[in-house]
């Protein structure tokens, strides 16, 4: 519920402060500094929409597009001036189904687990575990794909490779499963206690309970959860571009011949975003205007999928009730404890995947836990160390901490404090669309504004601003969050007091704020280290940059991420996979440390009340 602080005129500021006339008369300097620094942070937002929308019409209006073909034609023949992305609308929506198919039914199944079979204590470290798999970054993700999923496709298929839509289905769906038990979780601890009181008084079985009392009350929000995945599906580039093989004009012929193209190579509007061609292309005519046009198309359907699983739900009574059963029903017990069997199996399985990754980094990249492979610089093609790229990489993250931070805080407290009603949701959703916005679009927009039109080259700071829109909604929906579960009689106290809303906002909102906004900057920090795709087209070598760079305009850096992408190319190189395992399991740890972090601070300060200064 926001807050709307009003500052009643017959109630005066404590005597201290009103007998001193240099404080009344500097009182409203600082009152517009305070909300000119929150206005600002969400400006920040919209204008990075604003910049991305901006930058894709731009580039439309400098060629002609032909809608129509664009979106029936499967043939994509840039020499030929043939541009049909009806292949790849194909690819994104066969590679999300397949996703959503193996995703949903295990994410739903854990949050019940987790949500209403386990005890808190037992709850807490199985959901740091999925937590912790959410934290995996997308590279490594691609990097497991070739190394497990392509043979495994190979096999099952009788295909050489294993590059395919199964494979990048396959990865996507472990990928987008955290994100559906997380939301469906905090979904099902919303539903009151006493729907399930009454159920259980009726003398239903647990599964009963889940199936009359709890899933009405929380369909809404595990719905959320699934098109909350569907858009970080949507927008997914380096992982599914490493496993799907990258053919263009791929189409089943025939109904018959869909099983079979879905072990055959294809593409997505992602993969093809986050090829070569937009390097090719130029920034102007008919080849980057197609490009352009992708990304529109890209950016609707993640846009589309991000409203409608952030809409608000209806305050009406759920239509399902809690429906009669027939109590002399035999299989009552058996059902129940068969559900429960499938249920806690389900739940099982991220912490096993999370197990068999680490088992698969700690095999594979032994060479990482060698302290020297942490400070020796990189040695030709794939020797050496990786100390230049952990340096680069802790600079980007350094740089784009500093930026988000105040931004992304300033929003959250307009989200939490300022706006109201229709403006709230508005805003809210414009930002959770920023969240979820492909990252591919934000460096395409980043080289052509930073590193083409300011003429910038690569460059560290550019990369830095270009995470900043992945860093900024988390920091600021967390805020917001907090905000709106202060208690009422905080913000009643502060109304007695005569405090302005300056005055607010900086002795009651940021104490009483801080942790949380603390814990979503470091949960923002570990998504924005695993990204691979703007860093490429912005800010990062594979060679010969310094550790450190002297200044802004053309200075590169190294970084962890794209040197994974990099050496993962190699495949046929076993220095190179060694490598690229290595620097894989020590990203990881990076990430992992700064989860875990934010998970020890958001335990620690839970329901804290610490508040005033």
């Amino acid at each position: 519920m926001s807050v709307t602080l009003e500052r009643p005129a017959e109630v005066q500021a404590p005597g201290p402060t009103a007998s001193r006339p240099p404080a009344q008369g500097g009182r409203p300097r600082r009152a517009r500094w305070v909300w000119g620094w929150v206005y600002t942070g969400m400006f920040s937002v919209v204008l990075v929409m604003a910049v991305l929308v901006g930058y894709l019409a731009i580039g439309i209006a400098s060629g002609d597009v032909d809608w129509l073909n664009l979106v029936s034609d499967p043939s994509w023949s840039p020499v030929n001036g043939a541009f049909g992305a009806l292949s790849m609308i194909y690819g994104s929506a066969v590679v999300c189904v397949l996703a959503l198919l193996l995703a949903v039914p295990v994410g739903w199944s854990a949050a019940i687990a987790l949500s209403e079979y386990l005890p808190p204590r037992f709850a807490r470290p199985l959901r740091l575990s999925v937590e912790l798999l959410a934290a995996v970054p997308s590279i490594v993700y691609g990097l497991i794909g070739i190394m497990v999923i392509r043979p495994f496709v190979s096999m099952l298929g009788g295909v050489p490779g294993g590059d395919s839509l199964l494979a990048a289905g396959i990865v996507l769906a472990v990928m987008i499963m955290p994100t559906i038990v997380a939301v469906s979780v905090d979904a099902l601890s919303a539903v009151p206690a006493r729907y399930r009181e009454a159920a259980y008084s009726l003398g239903l079985t647990r599964r009963e309970v889940v199936r009359a009392a709890v899933l009405p009350q929380a369909r809404a929000g595990m719905r959320a959860g699934v098109l909350l995945g569907l858009a970080r599906g949507l927008g997914e580039a380096i992982a599914v571009f490493m496993v799907i093989g990258r053919a263009d004009g791929r189409l089943p012929a025939s109904p018959g011949d869909f099983f079979d193209s879905l072990v055959r190579p294809g593409q997505t509007l992602t993969t093809k975003l986050a090829g070569p061609e937009p390097m090719l292309a130029g920034t102007s005519g008919p080849y980057f205007a197609a490009l352009c046009a992708l990304g529109v198309i890209l950016l609707l359907l993640v846009a589309a999928a991000t409203v409608w699983g952030t809409r608000k739900s209806s305050n009406r009574p759920a239509k399902r009730g809690l429906r009669g059963h027939k109590a002399a029903t035999r299989l009552r017990i058996p059902r129940d404890r068969f559900t429960t069997l499938l249920r806690m199996g389900a739940l099982a399985l991220p912490g096993a995947l999370l197990l068999g990754m680490l088992a698969i980094l700690l095999t594979r990249g032994s060479s990482a836990l060698s302290p020297a492979f942490w400070f020796s610089p990189s040695t030709g093609a794939a020797g050496g160390g990786v100390r230049d790229q952990i340096l680069g990489t802790l600079l980007l993250l350094g740089t784009t901490a500093l930026i988000a931070l105040p931004l992304g805080y300033a929003a959250g407290v307009l989200l939490g404090t300022r706006a109201t009603g229709k403006t709230t949701r508005v805003l809210e959703t414009l930002t959770v669309a920023i969240g979820g916005t492909p990252t591919i679009l934000l460096g395409l927009a980043g080289y052509v504004l930073f590193c083409s039109a300011m003429g910038w080259g690569r460059s560290w700071l550019a990369g830095a601003i270009v995470l900043v829109p992945v860093v900024v909604p988390v920091v600021a929906l967390t805020t917001a969050g907090r905000i709106r579960s202060m208690p009422p009689e905080i913000t009643e106290s502060a109304l007695a007091l005569g405090l302005t809303r300056a005055q607010y906002i900086r002795s009651v909102v940021i104490p009483y704020t801080w942790p949380a906004t603390l814990t979503g900057l470091l949960l923002g920090l570990a998504r924005a280290a695993g990204e691979t795709a703007p860093l490429i087209f912005t800010a990062t070598v594979f060679f010969g940059a310094p550790a450190v760079p002297a200044g802004i305009v053309n200075s590169p850096v190294q970084a962890l991420p794209t040197h994974i992408f990099t050496l993962s190319q190699d495949s046929g190189a076993p220095e190179a996979i060694t490598q690229a395992w290595g620097s894989a399991l020590v990203l990881v740890l990076i990430t992992a440390a700064l989860l875990s972090l934010a998970v020890a601070l958001r335990n620690r300060f839970e329901g804290a009340r610490r508040w005033t200064t």
